[in-house]
């Protein structure tokens, strides 16, 4: 029996998910969680076999998740569902040692599959994506440099930003110069869309 932790912000698609996979025979639900932090929770107590995560999620994204079980050497693998198919995304993904990387749009019995596969000690990723992942342009931003362009495109001002980082306001500008710098971009909101667009953020 598959031991699974299901781990969406959205409330419908999470629904969805267990009511689907709860029709799998070899597949047993322990947990279910809305954000990244209560996901974590879930799995240090439960070590489910498999957590299956979307990336953008509240506290913790799903690539910190599986970083973070790496981290502490916790058992579960970690496969990614997901609506993002960019590449850079999915680089990340695997360098965090996620074992799966599905879209939200793949059938059930495909989803189901996979998950069989990652539990067994596979990999399962998206046919399409597979290929993609090669022509990814290498991730150039430091974890210090996402966190700075999230707080930025949630409006931050680089006082509050260096408050929140435990940095000197001088520190901030500097920081999100050289951002803009590897970039390309003309100011830290343009560094902000070109960072998502790639899958860097």
């Amino acid at each position: 029996m598959i031991r699974l932790i299901l781990a969406e912000d959205q409330t419908m698609l999470l629904d969805a998910f267990e009511a689907l996979l709860q029709l799998e025979d070899d597949i047993k639900i322990v947990g279910r969680a809305t954000d990244g932090r209560e996901a974590l929770a879930m799995i240090r107590e439960h070590r489910p076999d498999v957590v299956l995560t979307d990336i953008e999620m509240p506290h913790v994204t799903g690539i910190e998740l599986a970083e973070k079980i790496l981290e502490e050497g916790l058992p579960s693998r970690v496969m990614i569902v997901t609506t993002f198919g960019r590449s850079g995304y999915l680089r990340r993904a695997l360098q965090a040692g996620v074992r799966g990387y599905m879209l939200k749009d793949a059938p059930i019995t495909q989803l189901a599959a996979a998950i069989r596969k990652v539990a067994a000690g596979g990999r399962a990723i998206a046919p399409d994506l597979a290929e993609a992942v090669w022509d990814a342009l290498p991730d150039p931003l430091s974890e210090r440099e996402r966190a700075m362009l999230r707080l930025a495109e949630a409006g931050r001002t680089n006082r509050e930003i260096a408050e929140a980082l435990s940095l000197s306001s001088g520190t901030v500008r500097n920081y999100f110069s050289e951002i803009v710098q590897k970039l390309d971009a003309r100011n830290r909101i343009e560094a902000g869309r070109i960072a998502r667009s790639n899958g860097w953020l």
